[in-house]
Protein backbone atom coordinates (compact mmCIF):
# COMPACT_ATOMS: atom_id res chain seq x y z
CA UNK A 1 0.00 0.00 0.00
CA UNK A 2 1.55 3.30 -1.05
CA UNK A 3 1.91 6.10 1.48
CA UNK A 4 -0.48 8.99 1.07
CA UNK A 5 1.19 12.16 -0.19
CA UNK A 6 2.25 14.65 2.48
CA UNK A 7 -0.16 17.56 2.76
CA UNK A 8 1.00 20.69 1.04
CA UNK A 9 1.75 23.62 3.37
CA UNK A 10 -1.07 26.12 3.42
CA UNK A 11 -0.09 29.48 1.93
CA UNK A 12 0.38 32.27 4.43
CA UNK A 13 -2.54 34.74 4.27
CA UNK A 14 -1.61 37.95 2.52
CA UNK A 15 -1.09 40.93 4.78
CA UNK A 16 -3.82 43.52 4.74
CA UNK A 17 -2.94 47.16 4.02
CA UNK A 18 -3.57 47.92 7.71
CA UNK A 19 -1.17 45.17 8.79
CA UNK A 20 1.46 46.36 6.31
CA UNK A 21 1.13 49.92 7.61
CA UNK A 22 1.46 48.73 11.21
CA UNK A 23 4.68 46.83 10.46
CA UNK A 24 6.24 49.35 8.07
CA UNK A 25 9.54 50.82 9.19
CA UNK A 26 9.95 54.54 8.50
CA UNK A 27 13.22 56.32 7.85
CA UNK A 28 13.57 59.84 9.20
CA UNK A 29 12.83 61.28 5.73
CA UNK A 30 9.68 59.15 5.48
CA UNK A 31 8.53 60.39 8.89
CA UNK A 32 8.94 63.95 7.64
CA UNK A 33 6.89 63.20 4.51
CA UNK A 34 4.22 61.61 6.69
CA UNK A 35 3.90 64.54 9.11
CA UNK A 36 4.93 67.73 7.32
CA UNK A 37 1.50 68.32 5.78
CA UNK A 38 0.13 68.72 9.32
CA UNK A 39 3.27 70.29 10.78
CA UNK A 40 5.02 72.34 8.06
CA UNK A 41 7.82 73.49 10.39
CA UNK A 42 8.90 69.94 11.24
CA UNK A 43 12.55 69.19 10.42
CA UNK A 44 14.95 66.30 10.86
CA UNK A 45 16.72 68.34 13.54
CA UNK A 46 13.49 68.66 15.49
CA UNK A 47 12.90 64.90 15.32
CA UNK A 48 16.39 64.33 16.70
CA UNK A 49 15.74 66.91 19.40
CA UNK A 50 12.50 65.20 20.48
CA UNK A 51 14.45 61.95 20.70
CA UNK A 52 17.09 63.71 22.79
CA UNK A 53 14.32 64.83 25.16
CA UNK A 54 13.22 61.16 25.53
CA UNK A 55 9.85 61.84 23.92
CA UNK A 56 10.29 59.17 21.27
CA UNK A 57 12.73 56.26 21.02
CA UNK A 58 13.19 54.96 17.47
CA UNK A 59 15.06 51.71 16.97
CA UNK A 60 18.44 51.72 15.22
CA UNK A 61 19.88 49.67 12.40
CA UNK A 62 23.27 48.01 12.82
CA UNK A 63 24.81 51.01 11.07
CA UNK A 64 23.07 53.46 13.40
CA UNK A 65 20.22 54.72 11.21
CA UNK A 66 16.94 55.49 12.96
CA UNK A 67 13.96 53.19 12.34
CA UNK A 68 10.53 54.54 13.29
CA UNK A 69 7.55 52.20 13.54
CA UNK A 70 3.95 53.27 12.91
CA UNK A 71 3.40 53.71 16.67
CA UNK A 72 6.40 56.07 16.81
CA UNK A 73 4.91 58.18 14.01
CA UNK A 74 1.52 58.40 15.77
CA UNK A 75 3.27 59.29 19.03
CA UNK A 76 5.12 62.10 17.25
CA UNK A 77 1.87 63.32 15.70
CA UNK A 78 0.29 63.46 19.18
CA UNK A 79 3.29 65.24 20.73
CA UNK A 80 3.44 67.83 17.95
CA UNK A 81 -0.31 68.45 18.26
CA UNK A 82 0.05 69.03 22.00
CA UNK A 83 2.79 71.55 21.32
CA UNK A 84 0.89 73.29 18.53
CA UNK A 85 -2.72 73.20 19.74
CA UNK A 86 -2.25 73.31 23.52
CA UNK A 87 0.95 75.39 23.57
CA UNK A 88 2.39 72.87 26.02
CA UNK A 89 6.14 73.17 26.76
CA UNK A 90 8.19 70.04 26.13
CA UNK A 91 8.82 69.27 29.80
CA UNK A 92 5.05 69.23 30.42
CA UNK A 93 4.54 67.10 27.30
CA UNK A 94 7.16 64.67 28.66
CA UNK A 95 5.25 64.38 31.95
CA UNK A 96 2.03 63.90 30.00
CA UNK A 97 3.49 61.15 27.82
CA UNK A 98 5.02 59.40 30.83
CA UNK A 99 1.60 59.41 32.48
CA UNK A 100 -0.06 58.03 29.34
CA UNK A 101 2.64 55.34 29.07
CA UNK A 102 1.78 54.35 32.65
CA UNK A 103 -1.90 53.98 31.76
CA UNK A 104 -3.03 57.22 33.40
CA UNK A 105 -5.24 59.96 31.97
CA UNK A 106 -3.38 63.23 32.63
CA UNK A 107 -5.44 66.14 33.94
CA UNK A 108 -4.00 68.27 31.14
CA UNK A 109 -5.98 66.16 28.65
CA UNK A 110 -9.63 66.26 29.71
CA UNK A 111 -11.84 63.83 27.83
CA UNK A 112 -14.06 66.69 26.73
CA UNK A 113 -11.21 68.39 24.90
CA UNK A 114 -9.29 65.85 22.81
CA UNK A 115 -6.35 66.96 20.72
CA UNK A 116 -7.33 67.09 17.08
CA UNK A 117 -6.61 68.80 13.79
CA UNK A 118 -7.05 72.56 13.78
CA UNK A 119 -9.32 74.38 11.40
CA UNK A 120 -7.26 75.04 8.30
CA UNK A 121 -6.82 78.79 7.94
CA UNK A 122 -5.67 80.50 4.76
CA UNK A 123 -2.21 80.89 6.27
CA UNK A 124 -2.01 77.21 7.24
CA UNK A 125 -3.11 76.20 3.75
CA UNK A 126 -0.46 78.45 2.25
CA UNK A 127 2.20 76.96 4.54
CA UNK A 128 1.21 73.43 3.66
CA UNK A 129 1.16 74.01 -0.09
CA UNK A 130 4.30 76.12 -0.06
CA UNK A 131 2.63 79.28 -1.32
CA UNK A 132 3.99 81.44 1.48
CA UNK A 133 7.02 83.03 -0.10
CA UNK A 134 8.80 86.34 0.09
CA UNK A 135 6.72 89.09 -1.49
CA UNK A 136 7.69 92.34 -3.15
CA UNK A 137 6.70 95.71 -1.73
CA UNK A 138 4.02 95.96 -4.42
CA UNK A 139 2.61 92.56 -3.41
CA UNK A 140 2.70 93.52 0.26
CA UNK A 141 0.65 96.62 -0.51
CA UNK A 142 -1.81 94.61 -2.61
CA UNK A 143 -2.32 91.92 0.04
CA UNK A 144 -2.53 94.30 3.00
CA UNK A 145 -4.27 97.33 1.51
CA UNK A 146 -1.64 99.63 3.03
CA UNK A 147 -0.47 102.84 1.40
CA UNK A 148 3.13 103.55 0.43
CA UNK A 149 3.28 106.08 3.23
CA UNK A 150 2.16 103.55 5.84
CA UNK A 151 4.79 101.04 4.73
CA UNK A 152 7.46 103.75 4.83
CA UNK A 153 6.45 104.63 8.39
CA UNK A 154 6.32 101.00 9.53
CA UNK A 155 9.82 100.46 8.16
CA UNK A 156 11.02 103.61 9.88
CA UNK A 157 9.85 102.24 13.24
CA UNK A 158 11.10 98.70 12.41
CA UNK A 159 7.63 97.17 12.60
CA UNK A 160 8.36 95.53 9.24
CA UNK A 161 11.74 94.90 7.61
CA UNK A 162 12.63 93.97 4.05
CA UNK A 163 15.26 91.30 3.46
CA UNK A 164 18.47 91.80 1.48
CA UNK A 165 16.54 91.39 -1.80
CA UNK A 166 13.93 93.97 -0.78
CA UNK A 167 11.24 91.36 -0.15
CA UNK A 168 8.90 90.90 2.81
CA UNK A 169 7.71 87.83 4.72
CA UNK A 170 4.25 86.66 5.73
CA UNK A 171 5.12 87.95 9.22
CA UNK A 172 5.40 91.44 7.74
CA UNK A 173 2.02 90.99 6.07
CA UNK A 174 0.41 90.02 9.40
CA UNK A 175 2.02 93.04 11.07
CA UNK A 176 0.71 95.46 8.43
CA UNK A 177 -2.81 94.02 8.65
CA UNK A 178 -2.74 94.35 12.45
CA UNK A 179 -1.58 97.97 12.22
CA UNK A 180 -4.41 98.78 9.81
CA UNK A 181 -6.96 97.42 12.31
CA UNK A 182 -5.37 99.40 15.14
CA UNK A 183 -5.58 102.52 12.98
CA UNK A 184 -9.37 102.28 13.24
CA UNK A 185 -8.97 102.98 16.95
CA UNK A 186 -6.76 105.99 16.37
CA UNK A 187 -3.43 104.23 16.90
CA UNK A 188 -0.84 105.31 14.37
CA UNK A 189 2.46 103.54 13.59
CA UNK A 190 4.36 106.10 15.70
CA UNK A 191 2.33 104.96 18.71
CA UNK A 192 3.64 101.42 18.24
CA UNK A 193 7.30 102.16 18.89
CA UNK A 194 7.01 100.63 22.35
CA UNK A 195 5.76 97.39 20.78
CA UNK A 196 9.01 97.16 18.81
CA UNK A 197 11.06 97.95 21.91
CA UNK A 198 9.19 95.33 23.91
CA UNK A 199 9.83 92.75 21.17
CA UNK A 200 13.53 93.65 21.16
CA UNK A 201 13.69 93.21 24.93
CA UNK A 202 12.04 89.78 24.73
CA UNK A 203 14.39 88.71 21.94
CA UNK A 204 17.31 89.84 24.08
CA UNK A 205 16.06 87.66 26.95
CA UNK A 206 15.85 84.65 24.64
CA UNK A 207 19.28 85.33 23.10
CA UNK A 208 20.94 85.54 26.51
CA UNK A 209 19.25 82.36 27.70
CA UNK A 210 20.30 80.50 24.54
CA UNK A 211 23.87 81.86 24.38
CA UNK A 212 25.53 78.83 26.05
CA UNK A 213 23.85 76.45 23.57
CA UNK A 214 24.27 78.71 20.52
CA UNK A 215 28.05 78.52 20.95
CA UNK A 216 27.90 74.86 19.92
CA UNK A 217 27.64 74.18 16.21
CA UNK A 218 26.50 70.54 16.10
CA UNK A 219 23.07 69.60 14.71
CA UNK A 220 21.60 68.63 18.08
CA UNK A 221 22.63 71.97 19.59
CA UNK A 222 21.08 73.92 16.71
CA UNK A 223 17.84 71.97 17.10
CA UNK A 224 17.88 72.60 20.85
CA UNK A 225 18.34 76.35 20.33
CA UNK A 226 15.56 76.52 17.72
CA UNK A 227 13.02 74.56 19.77
CA UNK A 228 13.90 76.13 23.10
CA UNK A 229 13.69 79.61 21.57
CA UNK A 230 10.21 78.84 20.21
CA UNK A 231 9.17 77.48 23.58
CA UNK A 232 10.45 80.57 25.40
CA UNK A 233 8.77 82.85 22.87
CA UNK A 234 5.45 81.06 23.35
CA UNK A 235 5.75 81.36 27.15
CA UNK A 236 6.51 85.08 26.85
CA UNK A 237 3.47 85.53 24.59
CA UNK A 238 1.27 83.75 27.11
CA UNK A 239 2.69 85.79 29.98
CA UNK A 240 2.13 89.05 28.12
CA UNK A 241 -1.39 88.02 27.11
CA UNK A 242 -2.21 87.00 30.68
CA UNK A 243 -1.07 90.35 32.08
CA UNK A 244 -2.99 92.29 29.43
CA UNK A 245 -6.12 90.14 29.74
CA UNK A 246 -6.18 90.82 33.47
CA UNK A 247 -5.87 94.55 32.88
CA UNK A 248 -8.58 94.58 30.19
CA UNK A 249 -10.93 92.67 32.50
CA UNK A 250 -10.36 95.33 35.16
CA UNK A 251 -11.28 98.02 32.62
CA UNK A 252 -14.48 96.15 31.89
CA UNK A 253 -15.39 96.09 35.58
CA UNK A 254 -14.85 99.82 36.07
Amino acid sequence: MSASPAPKPRPKPAETSTERAATHVFTISEVLRELQNEFPDLTASKLRFLEERDLVEPARTASGYRKYCAADVERLRFILALQRDRYMPLDVIKQTMDAIDSGETPEALPQAAPVGPREVTDEMAAQITGRIRPMSRKELRAHSGATRGMLDTLEKFRIIQADAEGNYSHHDLKAVKAVRVLARYGLEPKHLVNIRRSADNELDLISRAMAPHAARKDTAARARVAESSKEMLQCLKELRASIMDTSVEQLDKN
